[in-house]
């Protein structure tokens, strides 16, 4: 009960509070310029925002916040640069990485990415995925026609990147889809001049120099532009797709080949055999006439030997030494004689040597043998 007395009472000073400063701001209203009405007085702006502290830290907070909101400042990374316009116009030279500070609504920073970047010709799945933002861009497959007017796909991959030097003479002439404008329309440009001077067929066995050709002829447009806007890093052609009929025509020209391959490495073979057999007929033949050559050459060289030994002897034959041979056999005889009395010599004529011996004993008892 005392608790609601007390909140009543205090209920009561706060409205009679409240009644006084209103009766008190119409006297000073109506005080004013002689009576003439109720106008209110301008309230009174504290700029010390409360104190010395509190205002140097409200000031700061609102400066802080002038600055978010106007950004008078912008920061590059590497691998950018930034394209300064001043009320739409253009700085030749590009900003460089780091913290520069620009007038707010006056001038503005266009960022630019100056690393390498790709254009990818691909057919099928590889054409749907990629952009810019992320540094490849995907590109169907450059359809071709060749010398004779069939068509053919080129697979290749273009790697270039932005020239930092001339990067905002590039913008300023091209835009920011310099890409589109400079990189695309030329490749397909030079592929379709190189292909078409080829037919389909041929086309797989001039791979490399097509590559080469190709990535010339688009280094030289690309460079050869004013201010140079692209560094063309590389050119990889990576597939050649041709129609299905001259793709079997190909390949049954390829099946052909390696049958005649197959048929020339048969007779290559044959023939190897062939002499191989005939050096081995050639080394039998010559290996046995070889023998026959040493065998006769055996036969000679005795004969000779032989023929030599009898002309030596013959040479040093002499009537004295013939005489004493006979004379040596004689006396054999003599001694043959004293044990066999019934043999018999007859001494061949002339006295050379040798005599003939006929053993008559034995000769006697073959007769007594045979008659009984």
């Amino acid at each position: 009960m005392k608790e609601n007395i007390t909140m009543a009472s205090d209920m009561n000073d706060y409205f009679n509070k409240k009644k006084s400063q209103s009766d008190g701001f119409e006297k000073k209203s109506s005080g004013g310029s002689g009576g003439g009405g109720n106008i209110p007085q301008m309230p009174k702006i504290d700029f010390n925002f409360g104190g010395g502290k509190a205002g140097v830290a409200y000031f700061l907070v609102a400066i802080i916040i002038i600055l978010v909101l106007a950004k008078p400042f912008t920061i590059i990374e590497e691998g950018e640069r930034g394209i300064l316009s001043t009320n739409g116009k253009y700085q030749d030279q590009a900003l460089l990485p780091g913290l520069h500070f620009i007038l707010p609504v006056i001038q503005k920073v266009y960022i630019v990415d100056t690393k390498v970047r790709i254009f990818n010709y691909a057919s099928g799945i590889e054409a749907g995925g990629g952009s810019l933002s992320s540094g490849i861009k995907a590109q169907p497959a450059i359809a071709v026609l060749d010398k004779r007017g069939l068509p053919v796909a080129i697979e290749l991959t273009v790697q270039y990147r932005l020239n930092a030097q001339f990067a905002a003479q590039t913008i300023s002439n091209w835009g920011f889809s310099w890409e589109d404008k400079i990189i695309n329309p030329v490749v397909r440009d030079v592929v379709r001049n190189v292909v078409g001077k080829y037919d389909a067929e041929s086309l797989p066995q001039m791979r490399n120099s097509i590559a080469e050709e190709i990535e010339l002829g688009i280094r030289g447009s690309v460079t050869g532009l004013e201010n140079s806007p692209a560094d063309l890093q590389s050119v990889q052609l990576r597939e050649i797709l041709l129609p299905p009929k001259v793709k079997e025509q190909i390949e049954n020209v390829q099946i052909a080949k390696q049958q005649v391959q197959k048929a020339e490495q048969e007779v290559l073979r044959a023939e190897q055999e062939a002499l191989r057999r005939a050096a081995e007929s050639r080394g039998i033949a010559e290996k046995a006439r070889i023998e026959a050559q040493g065998l006769a050459d055996a036969i000679t060289i005795d004969a000779d030997a032989k023929s030599k030994a009898n002309y030596l002897i013959s040479k040093s034959l002499t009537t004295q030494l013939l005489q004493l041979e006979q004379m040596k056999v004689q006396g054999q005889f003599n001694e043959a004689l004293r044990d066999n009395k019934d043999a018999k010599i007859f001494l061949t004529p002339g006295g050379s040597t040798p005599n003939i011996w006929v053993d008559m004993k034995d000769a006697k008892q073959r007769t007594s043998t045979a008659t009984e």
